[in-house]
């Protein structure tokens, strides 16, 4: 975990106590009382009782009935001494200034209760949004088994080439979007995205042709680009770092939800081969788009500037959230984040700011991970479809037999994502999903599939292709060692760069002159497989050696020389010597 140091001694509140009447639960709920509490005018002996760290219960299944909801919640942080808390004041001109209040308390009752809602406001949202997106991007590969390659004269290099378009495309759009977002608001750029990229995508009903086919794909992945990184940004605004990542796990297994349901749509659709004198592929399009389009629309009115930004005609006037509500998400957000009110959600990122969060050396680490983690898995995922049919399956059976995989694929990220958290350790996790793959690559490499039995080889795919993803905890990761939203807003778009690179890698490793067995692509999967896990390896000696540098310095100063440095430092995020990278 990243760790600030500076923090000072707190007091604890024992589970036994009644936070309610001993006062710790402070605040007041006056819309009047807009000023913003000055904690530097507070000694520490007037703070009030702090939860300890460990009292956290981040799991339901910890919750038991020794688990005592009404306990103080508000955790340790660097505002609760007066001193320390001078170096880390929200700027001015915050969006959700009027919220903060170092000496503010609430409950672990209702901290949990108020996740949920912002669970069910929020995330369910994000979540469907990340399906219309996926719904639009890979709905080609469900439209290649209803012959959509010969109606359009087009061979597997081509279809190789329109992959490798939309990710360069994809690729290209991430970092422009995502500076357009910060600077508007997220709010109101993707919903922009969505509505603009399901006209595109509706578009291809009337595709004729090898130009118009890579014509759509570079539009579709230009107003794609960028999406990921722009709603984790927002997300950001609303969840602690390890809520993140679970979420994150969430978001992640919504797509695979929308693959699922993709299998079975097109199951459908695709029956409409012949209807209107039009091919079952193209009503795939039009329909699909029609779908994602109405998400789009509403997007406008479901999506909030900020968490004390929620009141709309479309969401009430007033707002989703109370005072009290508004003042615990602020709070306990920027008290495990001090970085998150660097800047306010209108704010442009200048040149010398992205060029700042671009040479972060320390992040680069990471952005090759998204490079290559995915690469062993990707071409046969996306040569599944063909496979099966090249196996003997029909279209409706093909399309069905894909959702398994979707499914346990689904289910061993999740598990990824929530042994990390439990275990407190990334790299070595994330890493074991090499291991999982690599057995398999092996055998893709000495055994020809396309001779074993047709049910024997989907089962071996099936198993294969359920590898455990660690790309929502590497998301996390990234975040988590940005430690300013300026830097956040940065990496998330260039992490998601390099996995767009890798996506366009990988979208030229099976080629046409190596088909159907693929021995020199499988070849080249196992040497990148066995490279990836000593890859894991040694950045997770990186950062272990990394935060002893900044342990041997932090350590040989004095408190005096170390409050100095709090007070006068121009470091920033990660370059702190109070900062710690998770790993």
């Amino acid at each position: 975990m990243s760790t600030v140091y500076s923090l000072p001694p707190a007091g604890t509140t024992g589970q036994g106590t009644d936070p309610t009447r001993s006062g710790v639960l402070s605040g007041s709920s006056s819309d009047d009382e807009k000023k913003t509490p000055d904690p530097t005018a507070t000694s520490i002996s007037d703070v009030p009782p702090l939860a300890a760290p460990h009292e956290e219960k981040r799991f339901w299944w910890q919750r038991t009935r020794n688990f005592d909801g009404d306990a103080v919640a508000t955790q340790p942080s660097v505002y609760d001494d007066p001193e320390t808390a001078k170096a880390y004041q929200p700027r001015s001109d915050w969006e959700n200034l009027h919220r903060f209040d170092p000496l503010f308390r609430w409950s672990w009752k209702e901290e949990y209760k108020l996740i949920r809602k912002i669970d069910l406001r929020i995330m369910v949202f994000a979540c469907i949004m990340f399906m219309a997106l996926e719904l639009d991007r890979a709905n080609i590969s469900q439209a290649v088994t209803d012959n959509m390659l010969g109606d359009l004269g087009l061979t597997t290099n081509d279809f190789n080439m329109g992959f490798t378009v939309f990710r360069l495309s994809f690729l290209v759009a991430e970092l422009p979007s995502q500076l357009v977002s910060k600077w508007i608001g997220p709010d109101r750029w993707i919903p922009a995205q969505i509505t603009l990229w399901s006209i595109v995508s509706m578009s291809q009903f009337w595709l004729n042709g090898r130009t118009t086919f890579l014509l759509t794909r570079s539009l579709l992945a230009l107003l794609q680009g960028g999406f990921i990184p722009d709603i984790i940004l927002y997300l950001s605004y609303f969840y602690k770092h390890h809520e993140l990542s679970l979420r994150l796990g969430f978001f992640w297994t919504a797509m695979s939800l929308a693959d699922i349901l993709a299998g079975f749509f097109a199951a459908g659709i695709l029956q409409l081969r012949g209807h209107a004198g039009h091919a079952g592929w193209r009503w795939l399009f039009m329909l699909e788009g029609l779908m994602t389009l109405v998400i789009g629309l509403l997007a406008f009115g479901l999506m909030p500037p900020s968490p004390t930004q929620t009141s709309h005609w479309f969401r009430g006037k007033k707002g989703w959230f109370n005072e009290r509500e508004e003042k615990i998400m602020i709070n306990r957000v920027i008290r495990d984040d001090p970085s998150k009110g660097d800047m306010h959600n209108r704010q442009p990122i200048t040149p010398k700011l992205l060029w700042k969060s671009i040479s972060d050396y320390d992040l680069w680490p990471l952005y090759l991970l998204g490079l290559v983690f995915q690469l062993p898995a990707a071409p046969p995922t996306q040569y599944l479809t063909l496979t099966l049919r090249g196996l003997g399956f029909d279209t409706f059976r093909t399309n069905l037999l894909t959702i398994p995989t979707v499914f346990f694929h689904m289910v061993t990220m999740m598990i990824l994502t929530y042994v990390a958290e439990i275990w407190k350790e990334l790299a070595f996790t994330a890493g074991f999903a090499q291991v999982w793959m690599f057995p398999f690559v092996l055998y893709l490499y000495l055994k020809d599939i396309t001779q074993i039995n047709k049910w024997a080889a989907w089962g071996f795919l099936t198993v294969f292709l359920s590898w455990p993803s660690p790309h929502p905890l590497q998301v996390g990761w990234n975040s988590r060692n940005s430690n300013t939203v300026r830097s956040r807003t940065v990496s998330a778009a260039l992490y998601n760069m390099f996995c767009q690179t890798g996506g366009i890698v990988s979208a030229n490793i099976y080629r046409a002159d190596d088909a159907p067995r693929y021995k020199r692509g499988n070849q080249q999967l196992l040497g990148i497989v066995s490279a990836n896990i000593v890859l894991y390896g040694l950045i997770k000696l990186y950062y272990v050696w990394r935060n002893k540098q900044r342990d041997a310095k932090w350590n040989a100063m004095t408190a005096e020389q170390r409050q100095h440095y709090l007070e006068t430092t121009t470091d920033e995020g990660n370059k702190r010597l109070d900062f710690r990278f998770a790993h």
